[in-house]
């Protein structure tokens, strides 16, 4: 939904449709805050108990990382656009729109190949 969300906002854009595009990004943002919730329980299910600690305070600072160098980057990519390809400077969002689409479609891809640890690995109740 996430990736359909992001590939609409700049058709929305085009379209004038203020109420669309508003509509879109509230529930992208709120996809945000169900995805940090929902992590732990996640995490559990396919590692078992044992390391989600050390597995979630990895997890956290990627999500960090993501969130400091992210809008570098997309400033950077905006800013290319602009000079080097001469988009007008309302159009230069779309690409980086129309690209956090397609990362979202590899991240579904990918986390579709993770298999849950065998239980045998999962820590025991005492």
């Amino acid at each position: 939904m996430g990736a359909l969300l992001y590939f609409l906002v700049p058709l929305t854009g085009q379209m004038g449709s203020v109420v669309g595009f508003v509509a879109a990004f509230c529930v992208i943002m709120s996809m945000y805050g169900g995805g940090f919730a929902t992590i732990p329980a996640y995490l559990r299910d396919m590692f078992g108990v044992m390391e989600v600690g050390a597995i979630h305070g990895r997890l956290l600072l990627a999500w960090s990382a993501a969130a400091i160098l992210g809008p570098q980057l997309v400033n950077l990519l905006r800013a290319w656009q602009i000079e080097q390809l001469q988009l007008p400077a309302a159009q230069a969002y779309s690409v980086t729109m129309y690209l956090m689409a397609g990362l979202l479609l590899l991240g579904l891809v990918c986390n579709l190949f993770i298999k849950p640890v065998d239980s045998k690995f999962h820590h025991k109740n005492v």
